[in-house]
């Protein structure tokens, strides 16, 4: 076991309790008591991008109290190995796996180069890390990953699979359909798909790969025994078994325009009771991250609408995931923002001059709330549906229409209404009291949320590469014993003579180790092996074969190496 920190205990049940408003369905827990371990199951919740000030935005929005609101516990530093300021990818990599790394990079060590002022690596650079998931997979646990972007996005890849480009997401979605998570809930169906090949969905849609590989990521699963759903209606009905469920081709859409744009879509908190109905049937618990992905994304917009409900969106899934955890008494709940985007703020230097007319110390709930209830989507909805409108007395009608404002042709003339991102920051600074100090990412530390059955939640400030073996202590997973065993470098075990790599198809790359008389070859980003001797056999690994294309390393699960020495 590796304790990095001792976990004070505290009593939230009663906290949880008076601010827990649940709507949602109660469970039936039917994971098993256990006499031996407390804690069976973790749920990590990531509401990415995020910030305090994001919280109390969606409170007086709501006008009552959040989920979030009687598990704060502490609070969480971000910093990357090669900045103050994190990218979602390397902040994912240190709570899925307890390592620090660099910009852009999903689960892998970081580089040598650019690091901060005193930080030092205690991991190879480019090599794969061991993650929660995969350890707790391991240990016979299921596991599930939820999004509301791509699932193959930064913080959900983090936990599934290994690699220094977090934009190669067809990379990145094999590796996660070849590591076997259990249930996969999000967007980004056209990346299971060879391109210009087709998919129609069960509402008449139709979706257009978009890999250029020439592999089918669909039809593996299917091999593999998962069932693939496609809406809202099909997820609800799966009972058992494995499942991946895509919801968009790309994205889903963000909570507050769902009904408007993709009434299919589930919600963040619909998937996420999902997920733990089918992740709870195993006896032995399970590993669940939720990210709701486009707080990020709305912050990056500087768009509060966006922010608070889909803010109000991953508290609701806290919510689902809160109301299992009191009923199933063998469960740690943990929720934290990855990094702080935006900068927003509650006040702005623009306010005495805009449309809220007076300074700081006169604001009103009113100042605050009454432009968001206009608001009935998105920016990036407003500007869908402003698309190919240049008529001002149209546009004027659809700013009424959508966000309940009266605007004058000289905000018109001072917006491109083609850029979301211009039409939110215009607005923000001409009628309503938010500031912001930024389009990207900072610094600054984020809340953490916390509830344990046993008593047992974090509490204080923590790094995030401690959640990491929060989590893990919490199941009695080792990381490093995990790390031992799924990924072993290739050149410390055979002779530079007896291996080489058949890059023929350089969007697969092939590992070949010539060994007593065997040959065996494994593919990059899959867990399969194939060994040619008297008789050809294949195996299913219990991890991922890994390329490392920067060091020219495979890395490959002890498995392997067992079965190919013996």
């Amino acid at each position: 076991m590796e304790n990095k920190r001792t976990i004070v205990i505290v009593a939230l049940l009663v906290a949880v309790l008076s601010v827990s408003a649940l709507i949602f369905p109660a469970f039936s827990a039917t994971t098993q008591n256990s006499t031996d371990q407390s804690i069976k199951n973790v749920i990590v919740l990531v509401p990415d991008g995020c910030s305090l000030g994001t919280q109390t935005v969606a409170r007086w929005y709501k006008g009552s109290a959040l989920n979030v609101d009687g598990i704060m516990t502490g609070s969480v530093s971000t910093y990357m190995t090669d900045s103050v300021i994190t990218d979602s990818a390397p902040a994912a990599t240190a709570f899925a796996t307890g390592h620090k790394s660099s910009d852009k990079f999903i689960s892998v060590g970081p580089k040598t180069s650019d690091l901060l002022t005193g930080f030092t690596s205690d991991v190879g650079a480019y090599v794969p890390l061991a993650t929660v998931l995969e350890a707790a997979k391991l240990d016979g646990k299921s596991t599930g990953l939820i999004a509301t972007s791509t699932i193959s996005h930064a913080t959900p890849a983090a936990y599934a699979a290994h690699n220094y480009n977090r934009g190669d997401e067809n990379d990145i979605i094999e590796q996660m359909v070849y590591n076997e998570v259990d249930v996969v809930f999000g967007g980004g169906a056209s990346k299971l798909f060879p391109a210009s090949t087709t998919y129609t969905t069960s509402f008449g849609a139709t979706w257009t790969g978009t890999r250029t590989d020439g592999e089918n990521m669909y039809q593996a699963l299917l091999e593999r025994g998962y069932k693939f759903v496609d809406s809202k209606d099909t997820m609800q009905s799966l009972i058992n078994g494995k499942a991946w469920g895509m919801f968009a081709s790309s994205a889903m859409q963000p909570d507050i325009d769902r009904a408007e744009f993709a009434p299919t879509e589930p919600s963040l908190a619909e998937m996420t009771a999902q997920a733990i109905k089918l992740l709870s049937t195993n006896k032995d618990g399970f590993f669940l991250m939720v990210e709701g992905s486009q707080v990020d994304w709305a912050n990056h917009a500087n768009d509060p609408i966006y922010s608070a409900t889909d803010f109000l969106a991953f508290d609701d899934a806290v919510g689902v995931a809160l109301n299992f955890a009191l009923q199933d008494q063998h469960t740690l709940v943990m929720a934290f923002p990855d990094h702080n985007t935006g900068g927003l703020t509650i006040g702005s230097y623009y306010q005495d001059s805009n449309a809220i007319g007076h300074g700081y110390t006169a604001l009103t709930v009113e100042d605050v709330v009454n432009p968001l209830k206009g608001m009935k989507i998105t920016s990036q909805g407003l500007a869908a549906k402003l698309h190919g409108v240049t008529d001002n007395s149209a546009i004027k009608a659809a700013f009424e229409q959508w966000w309940g404002l009266s605007i004058t042709d000289a905000d018109i003339d001072a917006m491109n209404l083609a850029d979301y991102y211009s039409i939110s920051e215009y607005i923000c600074n001409t009628y309503t009291a938010f500031g912001w100090t930024t389009h990207g990412h900072d610094g600054s530390d984020v809340p953490l949320w916390a509830y344990s059955s046993d008593g047992n939640a974090p509490v204080g400030h923590f790094d995030n590469t401690e959640l990491a073996y929060v989590a893990a202590d919490a199941l009695n997973l080792d990381l490093s014993a995990a790390q031992e065993q799924l990924y072993v470098k290739v050149s410390d075990v055979f002779p530079a003579s007896q291996w080489q790599i058949n890059m023929g198809d350089q969007q697969n790359p092939v590992l070949q180790i010539n060994y007593n008389g065997k040959i065996a070859q494994m593919p990059a980003s899959k867990d399969v092996m194939t060994v040619y001797g008297t008789t050809v056999q294949t195996y299913t690994l219990e991890g991922l074969v890994v390329y490392s294309s920067q060091i020219n390393e495979f890395f490959i699960p002890q498995e392997a190496v067992t079965l190919l020495l013996n």
